[in-house]
């Protein structure tokens, strides 16, 4: 009787366990454990999954934050699983090579089929909840993931996923949310058909031109940094649930709908780092739930209206710098630079019927312009010929001043008078900024009578000798944050000159920080650049052209890693060593603020703020990326290095930073 009474107690408790948690006491069926045995294979092991064994069942695993399963009733319902895998936007290396995908340490092997995992994945048919992040999975999404007809959450962020998302995608009737940020998809998408979807994140892809129709059930929108060229769509008026939208970093354009900025439940809003135009009506209003706004670094002009005003609102966040706004910051660009910007912007598709109307006027104007381009090339080259040919002296020709008068200063969207001025024009030509004859009397005071302790360095375009100012810089100084940064902003205006301020452009110079001079007012000179004189342009263009295939996005490594060595203190001297250096910025950012901290110069310590610190480290990383294809254009390095500078005004002008004269500095 003691044993039946024995027996009866235990069989009790398992009956109560099992009423309990009939979820995960519920035996899995064979074929869904091979399934899960088998997603270890086809991730080829990653470390979450490394001691899973012939006798390990998932359903009972303990809590981890990379590994979670999830059973009912005998079948899986959910699977997460996170790796160690770099994301492709902190690749360093090219990812598509000649049309194919470059496998990597940070992807998983050749081997690897998507399509495969895939097969197996979607015979889980109970599955709700899919989650596979930072696992090196490469490929295009496979057409059968829309057999998941269970599936609510499907997370397959920060791999490589490339190619369109496929259109059956849609199918998935019951998927609520929808994550692929930081792969390499792009393209077009359609999402209104899926009617409960609530969180869309697509961050960090090629997805574009157009804005995707979405469904009016969304709460959470997150499109940045992708390449959207469309305005703003009018079926955004429909989202009445949404409370998060950032569509910042792309191409918008066209004029902001003020519909947007009265969402019933929107409380943040960013849309920073268009193109998109025009003025904001004074009638538009804001919800009342609107707190965080950002609006810069787009080509807006006129006033902002009172609720989103940042003197007015109290309770908004508002950030509207680098517009083209009045009353607002002092970080505003003129009207001008709106009104050239918005002029070169792309318009927006035209309807079919506009097309076909267009067309034939259009391809007129395109002929036209190529028409009026090539006889402009024609006659400029025929003048060059008569000018050559009647100069026998080539180098009083160098020095004519009618030839120096008509070498051509374009128009550029960042270099505009105020940048382009005399005084840097004609450094950039290899003259004086106000062209003079010196004396052989007052080269020798300048020189100290050609001191060889003032000789920089002896070339094929002479000698360059330091003016005999004793405090140019002194070497035992040591340079501030912000004083870094002002010498690097410097340093950018002048490459970008070198390529936009003169025609033709100036590419593939040889940049290094000891090509940098600094004067007395630590105001940066760029010296042995590839100036292309007119007598040695054809000479030169070719030298370029068989050094490197592309000298623009050498000169912009070339800038990183100048870059990389103000901000690390610590001198390059070869390849090795400056890939070690990116290397420790790499992980730093990844990890914290304070490892970050601790990865540039210690004796700048105290005297930056982090946000300026941060954004002048992630474009410098940017710079040095290998591939030269995901390299910014100067426009985005002297955007970020101004970023840059204003967060640091910013900080300092609430008082954080103490001037004093310590040893904080550059390297010698």
């Amino acid at each position: 009787m003691k044993n039946f009474w024995v027996s009866f107690r235990f069989l009790f408790s398992a009956l109560i366990l099992l009423g309990l948690f009939p979820g995960s006491l519920a035996q899995l069926s064979s074929s869904e454990s091979r399934i899960l045995f088998q997603l270890r294979q086809h991730l080829e092991y990653p470390d979450a999954l490394k001691s899973w064994n012939r006798w390990t069942n998932p359903c009972y695993l303990p809590y981890s934050p990379s590994v979670t399963v999830v059973c009912s009733n005998g079948h899986v319902t959910e699977i997460t699983v996170v790796g160690n895998k770099t994301s492709p936007s902190l690749s360093s290396k090219p990812l598509i090579v000649s049309g194919e995908f470059a496998v990597s340490e940070q992807s998983l092997s050749q081997k690897f089929s998507i399509d495969s995992l895939f097969t197996d994945l979607t015979k889980l048919t109970s599955l709700e909840k899919l989650s596979l992040v930072s696992l090196g999975i490469w490929g295009p999404l496979p057409p059968k993931i829309s057999r998941f007809q269970s599936l609510e959450v499907l997370n397959i962020s920060s791999n490589f996923i490339y190619g369109e998302i496929p259109p059956n995608l849609s199918s998935l009737k019951s998927l609520k949310s929808l994550v692929l940020a930081d792969n390499l998809i792009n393209g077009s998408l359609d999402l209104s058909r899926i009617k409960i979807l609530q969180e869309v994140d697509l961050s960090n892809n090629q997805i574009g031109p157009n804005f995707p129709p979405l469904g009016t059930s969304l709460v959470s929108l997150l499109l940045r940094n992708n390449s959207l060229r469309s305005q703003i769509p009018t079926q955004l008026r429909n989202l009445a649930q949404l409370q998060r939208l950032d569509a910042s970093s792309n191409h918008l354009v066209g004029p902001i709908p003020p519909f947007v900025f009265s969402l019933p439940s929107l409380w943040y809003l960013n849309l920073a780092e268009n193109q998109l135009t025009g003025e904001l009506p004074k009638s538009t209003s804001c919800g009342k739930r609107l707190w965080f706004v950002d609006i810069s670094r787009n080509l807006l002009v006129g006033s902002l209206p009172s609720c989103i005003d940042s003197s007015s609102s109290k309770y908004r966040k508002v950030l509207s710098a680098w517009n083209c706004l009045e009353g607002g910051s002092k970080f505003q660009h003129p009207v001008s630079f709106c009104q050239r910007q918005a002029l070169a912007v792309i318009p927006p598709p035209k309807k079919s019927g506009e097309k076909q109307e267009n067309s034939r006027f259009r391809i007129g104007i395109i002929f036209g312009v190529i028409g009026g381009t090539v006889l402009l090339v024609a006659t400029v080259g025929l003048l060059i010929c008569v000018i050559c040919k009647r100069r026998t002296d080539a180098q009083s020709y160098l020095y004519d001043k009618y030839t120096a008068g008509k070498m051509s200063i374009r128009p550029s969207p960042l270099v505009d008078q105020k940048y382009a001025a005399r005084s840097v024009r004609m450094p950039a030509l290899g003259l004086p900024s106000s062209y003079y004859d010196f004396t052989l009397e007052e080269l020798q005071e300048a020189t100290n009578n050609f001191d060889p302790e003032n000789l920089v360095t002896e070339g094929s375009q002479g000698q360059n000798r330091r003016k005999q100012i004793v405090n140019n810089w002194r070497r035992k100084d040591r340079l501030k944050w912000p004083q870094r940064m002002t010498i690097s902003m410097g340093i950018a205006k002048g490459v970008h000159f070198l390529h936009t301020g003169v025609a033709p452009g100036v590419f593939g110079n040889d940049l290094k920080i000891e090509h940098i001079l600094l004067d007395e007012t630590l105001t940066p000179r760029l010296r042995d650049y590839r100036i292309p004189l007119p007598y040695k342009a054809e000479t030169s263009n070719r030298q370029s052209a068989s050094a490197s295939v592309n000298p623009e996005k050498d000169d912009i490594h070339n800038l990183g890693a100048i870059l990389l060595e103000l901000l690390t203190g610590r001198q390059v001297i070869s390849e090795p060593q400056l890939d070690e250096l990116k290397q420790e910025l790499e992980r730093s950012l990844s990890e914290s603020p304070t490892a970050l901290q601790q990865a540039v110069d210690l004796s700048m310590r105290g005297t930056f703020a982090y946000q300026s610190l941060k954004t002048a480290v992630e474009i410098t990383l940017n710079c040095l990326s290998d591939d030269p294809s995901r390299r910014p254009p100067m426009e985005d390095v002297l955007w970020h290095l101004q970023y840059s500078i204003q967060a640091q005004q910013a900080w300092t002008s609430s008082g954080n930073l103490a001037l004093n004269s310590g040893n904080l500095g550059l390297h010698k």
